[in-house]
């Protein structure tokens, strides 16, 4: 019974690698991610730019101030 088990384990392997080859294989995939590379640059930098923008916009705020003590002072002053 285990023979049988393993005979059929082997033909699914042959087939996977024989449809794998069939559909591209590994130059596909190369392809795939060069495309994603290329779209992924752009993207970066701009993830950049906008943690950047955060960053000053939060060091602005902040210069040493506790913002929460800020926002109570705010409240405390229009109440």
């Amino acid at each position: 019974m285990s023979a049988l088990i393993l005979i059929i384990s082997i033909i699914a392997l042959v087939l996977a690698i024989v449809s794998f080859r069939r559909t591209g294989g590994l130059q596909d995939i190369k392809s795939q991610i060069n495309n994603l590379e290329s779209i992924m640059g752009p993207l970066r930098e701009k993830t950049a730019n906008a943690l950047e923008k955060m960053e000053k916009a939060l060091r602005k705020t902040g210069k040493g101030e506790n913002p929460e003590k800020k926002e109570e002072d705010a409240g405390e002053s229009q109440g």
